[in-house]
């Protein structure tokens, strides 16, 4: 950040009095900005033993292969976003959302919450973010094309969970190396 959002003036970068991090504060009017993670709330989305992926017309990760989810808006519950998301991007309604994964990424400061849920219905169809949406078995997930390491690891829980007919709410760290020098 550069300028206040509340008086445009610049900002400095300090520890704010009774603080213990950095923070962007202004000066001129006292305001200090916190910057918290980005909450994506989704749905690993059922259909008689399939789930409901969509490929993505957005960047990051264009032409890859993920569940509905996305950015939690203002005003609305986890639930009520992760079936908007699933809405916006696959035309498609969820019913008896139940929570099961809490996936934080640090490196990118995003926490994920994944529900299982139940598809109203087979209507479905892409949004304006997907370019394709399709119910898949877990033989024929496209593995190698997945989007995003936090949607292989709901994927890999999921079926594991699956076989055991087990369901328990997972809360795990999603660590992204470096890429190795080659």
């Amino acid at each position: 950040m550069i300028f206040c959002s509340n008086c445009g003036q610049p900002l400095v970068e300090k520890i704010p009095e009774g603080d213990s991090r950095a923070r962007y504060v202004c000066e001129a009017c006292d305001s200090i900005h916190y910057q918290n993670p980005k909450i994506v709330a989704g749905c690993l989305a059922e259909w008689n033993g399939r789930l409901l992926l969509c490929r993505r017309a957005i960047e990051p990760r264009y032409g890859l292969w993920t569940l509905p989810a996305g950015f939690m808006e203002n005003g609305e519950s986890t639930e009520q976003a992760a079936a908007r998301e699933t809405l916006e991007e696959a035309r498609a309604r969820v019913v008896d959302l139940k929570l099961y994964g809490v996936f934080s990424i640090p490196q990118i400061s995003q926490v994920y919450l994944m529900f299982r849920a139940h598809l109203e219905s087979e209507d479905f169809a892409p949004g304006a973010e997907s370019l394709e949406v399709k119910l898949f078995q877990e033989h024929e997930i496209p593995w190698e094309e997945l989007a995003f390491p936090v949607v292989r690891r709901t994927l890999e829980r999921y079926y594991s969970d699956i076989r055991g007919n087990h369901f328990p709410v997972y809360v795990e760290n999603i660590v992204r190396h470096p890429p190795r020098p080659r």
